[in-house]
């Protein structure tokens, strides 16, 4: 009698090996596209406990990135959106290669959501939805990269993560970066063990995508190319083929970005040709990244500053490239990050899509505490972790405003105002904010900006009996960094009222 044949049958349950497997040896029948169907797919909801996890890690974040998505009015940047992306498709590149200090993707894709309506949830909704498309994908990074373990603590930091979920709720282009970022950085790992122009060439499209959408990207895709060449350099005879394909990938992005390639260098003589006036310099814009990524606060960043640490020497215990992959992507970043924040405003959110090689490190730290606790809820206990250290942080987000109150102001303004008076925005460019929510037409008042003490005393001239309204922000500080609007502000106004992070003065 012939013996049975032992071996891995997709859908069966396996005996265990020992390793951390929620699972318990369960084999997806679903291994390539030809393999979606009806069944197999009932199949993997059922069974799965990486698949079910991940659903419920998906829903939540549902709920997180679309949960009073148009409490806060819009600020300063997401009013700038709102006014490129009114602009047809070829004003808004041509704003872009005249000074505009972002790419055009995310406001051609705001363009065609204004076509729905106007308004602060419509704005935002983009961001949100690939917000929560990005969950499944830092799973299936942290997978590629080295297990499903690893892919569903990442997915459950990505979920939680109160950066990551404030940033998809604000119509700018971070989580649209991100969601590129994780994409290109899929097929990057991919086409490391692969080695196909398909992944190569996959690569290469969604690096030009997130470089489309903003040039911060660049430094991640340059850290990945870079990577792979220091992994390749001893063996560079034998892994000449894979150098063939990384160039192709490259050669991929060059090719969609050379428009866009030419403004960037433009625009960044520009940008570097004098010291910064706002942003974080030095270390502190290490530190305060970190801070942001983990959490907003000392215990969430304290706790996964501790797991990063641990997950990446017990990575280097298990596979020193793939340690070599999560320390140089961070300190690659963080370098660059340091250098340019002597020559241009620098702030966290730039670095977003470092959240994917820190909750990465982070995962990886289930393997050093699994030896100590052979355990399947290792696994969920981190899960857990990544959820309490951001509990606090989300009551605390949703409870109030965490942007400045545009809306709310306007309507003070609208009270206090009366025909004929003067409405000044100081600085000037704040009247982007103000005049989504405030109409001087309305009001029959006549609304100007002012940046400088001296645009302040030109405008005095005009006040005749009127009333002088003067609408202020901290920007500027940034704006007019010699002071002299508001040593004007303190000697020719009184305090009027404050909402949120808008003040209000009169003329004395």
């Amino acid at each position: 009698m012939a013996k049975k044949k032992v071996g891995r049958e997709t859908g069966k349950k396996q005996v265990a090996t020992g390793e951390c497997d929620l699972d318990s040896g369960y084999v997806s029948p679903i291994t390539t596209i030809r393999d979606f169907s009806l069944e197999n797919i009932k199949s993997v909801i059922a069974t799965s406990r990486y698949i079910q996890a991940l659903i419920v890690l998906t829903v939540l974040g549902i709920f997180f990135r679309f949960y009073n998505l148009g409490f806060n009015s819009l600020w300063l940047d997401e009013a700038a959106t709102v006014s490129f992306s009114l602009h047809s498709f070829t004003e808004i590149w041509q704003v872009t290669a005249g000074g505009e200090f972002n790419p055009p993707l995310f406001h051609w894709a705001e363009h065609f959501m204004l076509m729905l309506g106007n308004n602060e949830v419509i704005l935002r909704f983009l961001p949100a939805l690939l917000g929560v498309l990005t969950i499944p994908l830092f799973y299936l990074v942290g997978k590629e990269f080295f297990d499903r373990n690893v892919g569903i603590i990442a997915a459950a930091g990505c979920a939680f993560s109160p950066f990551l979920i404030y940033y998809s709720q604000e119509a700018r282009a971070y989580s649209m970066m991100l969601f590129f970022v994780a994409l290109a950085t899929l097929f990057f790992l991919k086409g490391l063990k692969s080695g196909r122009l398909l992944d190569w060439g996959l690569f290469g499209v969604f690096s030009a995508l997130a470089f489309w959408t903003h040039f911060y990207a660049f430094v991640m895709i340059v850290s990945l190319v870079l990577y792979a060449l220091i992994v390749w350099a001893p063996h560079i005879r034998t892994e000449f083929d894979k150098v063939k394909m990384l160039v192709a990938g490259v050669a991929v992005f060059i090719i969609l970005c050379l428009p866009l390639i030419i403004v960037t260098i433009q625009l960044f003589a520009i940008r570097t040709s004098s010291a910064p006036t706002y942003g974080i310099q030095g270390l502190g814009i290490i530190t305060q990244s970190f801070t942001q990524i983990s959490g907003f606060n000392t215990l969430s960043l304290i706790v996964l500053l501790v797991l990063f640490a641990v997950g990446i020497i017990q990575t280097f215990f298990l596979d020193k490239n793939k340690a070599l992959f999560l320390v140089l992507l961070t300190v690659l970043t963080f370098v660059v990050s340091f250098v340019l924040s002597f020559k241009m405003p620098m702030l966290p959110r730039y670095l977003i899509f470092l959240s994917i090689v820190i909750f990465i490190g982070v995962a990886m730290s289930y393997r050093a505490l699994y030896t100590l606790w052979s355990s399947k809820a290792i696994v969920y206990v981190l899960i857990a972790v990544m959820i309490l250290i951001s509990v606090p942080v989300l009551a605390n987000y949703y409870s109030g405003y965490s942007k400045e109150d545009w809306r709310g102001f306007s309507l003070t303004l609208s009270e206090k105002t009366s025909p004929g008076d003067l409405v000044i925005t100081v600085p000037g460019y704040m009247a982007a904010p103000l005049d989504y929510y405030y109409s001087s037409i309305k009001d029959n008042t006549h609304e100007y900006g002012a940046t400088t003490g001296q645009d302040l005393e030109k405008l005095m001239l005009q006040k005749g009996n009127s009333t002088m309204f003067f609408v202020v922000t901290q920007d500027i500080g940034a704006a007019n960094p010699n002071g002299d609007a508001v040593a004007w502000l303190n000697n020719n106004t009184k305090f009027a009222g404050q909402d949120t992070g808008i003040y209000l003065f009169t003329a004395s």
